[in-house]
């Protein structure tokens, strides 16, 4: 039984990948209803919350595998760790380039989160991911009905990579865990681009012109708050945009490849497969 700790984005993907080849599969949610898909798919769906160790010390039984991916909260992802101490169960942690130093606070929680995992002595494998393409995801009702967006990122380019090229590297790694063991992988697209060149893609791929306005950190923050979002999220996520215009996230790897044996998808491919959330209603 492989245990994936949450149902976001990667999660879903990489427990329906694991399902699909056959392999038992059990996914953490707090609601399980709203997963009635990978219920569907053979995903064993538990109700369960990250905050209560009774909740992952029923999660973990039976287990000879764990994906961590989780916002990165210390609290939920440490008590993870800790639970399975001394099990010789392997752990895959989907991660960031994180430092103990970095000004992204999440970055620094990552940071918190792998030294525990590589000072417990369990088997374990590091996914460090370059920022997702699905981000733009977000953006995107904004660009149907504008067809524009706007960032603090300049003209900095950035290694983004499909959510669901991340979500097949965790899938190989926990299937398979032992070649995988006490080793980091870096996980990126094929191309570095800047949001101006992701402009120029969607432009192509949606058959009319896309603009990428730049603009200050603050406007970014103000623009999140009024999208809804908590003005701490808010302006953790411009601070990390910012860091994009200084080359933080301009880097490349091939091991979506060496992983899983097929090529990362380009930008393109991720724009045509979702290009209907970026069309007018």
């Amino acid at each position: 039984m492989i245990l994936v700790t949450t149902a976001g984005k990667v999660g879903s993907e990489s427990a329906r990948l694991m399902a699909d080849a056959g392999h038992g599969v059990r996914v953490l949610t707090r609601n399980p209803d709203a997963h009635a898909a990978l219920a569907a798919a053979g995903v064993e769906v538990v109700e369960g919350d990250l905050n209560n160790p009774s909740s992952i010390a029923k999660a973990v039984q039976g287990v000879a595998s764990i994906v961590l991916v989780t916002p990165p909260n210390a609290h939920h992802e440490i008590g993870v760790i800790t639970a399975v101490r001394g099990t010789g169960i392997h752990v895959t942690k989907v991660t960031a380039d994180a430092s103990a130093d970095s000004p992204i606070a999440r970055r620094r929680d990552h940071f918190r989160i792998e030294q525990a995992l590589t000072s417990s002595g369990l088997p374990y494998t590091l996914v460090r991911a370059n920022a997702y393409m699905q981000n733009f995801l977000a953006l995107a009702p904004v660009i149907a009905r504008t067809s524009t967006f706007s960032s603090p990122t300049g003209d900095g380019r950035v290694g983004m990579v499909d959510a669901r090229d991340v979500a097949a590297m965790l899938a190989t790694i926990a299937t398979s865990p032992a070649r995988h063991t006490d080793r980091t992988y870096r996980a990126s697209g094929p191309e570095s681009l800047s949001y101006d060149d992701v402009a120029v893609r969607l432009s192509k791929v949606l058959g009319r012109t896309i603009t990428h306005d730049h603009i200050s950190v603050q406007d970014q923050v103000s623009a999140m708050v009024q999208m809804g979002m908590p003005e701490g999220v808010a302006r953790a996520n411009a601070q990390a945009l910012r860091l994009f215009a200084d080359g933080d996230s301009d880097w490349l790897s091939t091991n979506v490849e060496d992983v899983t044996g097929r090529r990362a998808s380009p930008f393109t491919q991720f724009a045509t497969d979702y290009r209907l959330e970026f069309i007018p209603n």
